[in-house]
């Protein structure tokens, strides 16, 4: 299996992960959960929002859930965000739409984990390229991108 990024700077820091290859036609997060044998709950998309003052915002979210804008803003601190658009994605994170990682960003945006990624042993997240992710432990996730955990989702 082909390494990404993701896999390399994981490896650097020391953090056990399992990697899983997936079908890079398929888009939908769901399918990419049972095409992997996981939880749709246990698979996270990576959302990357800007708030009323330019500032950008990660949140990591179940595949079969929806960011809450309002829970998202307050969760940060902020007055409002919104999601980022999708041409904005690539020159500020590195990542393409489909294969955005928490890991790994072109720089280091304040980030926050739905927590109910606490629920499981291992999540699974994008390793930073289409048809690519990697499955660890949400805390070991977290610590290593500085993120918290709060109730993001609708």
């Amino acid at each position: 299996m082909e390494k990404t990024n993701v896999m390399r700077l994981l490896d650097q820091a020391k953090i056990a992960y399992t990697p899983h290859e997936y079908d890079n036609t398929v888009t939908n997060g769901e399918e990419v959960a049972r095409l992997l044998g996981e939880d749709p709950d246990s698979c996270f998309k990576t959302l990357v929002t800007v708030s009323e003052k330019r500032e950008h915002f990660v949140f990591v979210v179940p595949v079969s859930a929806t960011l809450s804008l309002k829970k998202a803003a307050k969760a940060v601190g902020a007055k409002s965000i919104e999601m980022i658009k999708q041409k904005e994605l690539l020159p500020l994170t590195g990542y393409v739409h489909g294969g955005c990682s928490p890991v790994g960003m072109k720089k280091p945006f304040p980030t926050v984990v739905d927590e109910t990624a606490q629920l499981f042993d291992t999540v699974c997240v994008s390793a930073g390229k289409v048809g690519f992710q990697v499955e660890l432990s949400p805390t070991a996730l977290a610590i290593y991108v500085g993120a918290s955990f709060a109730d993001i989702t609708e």
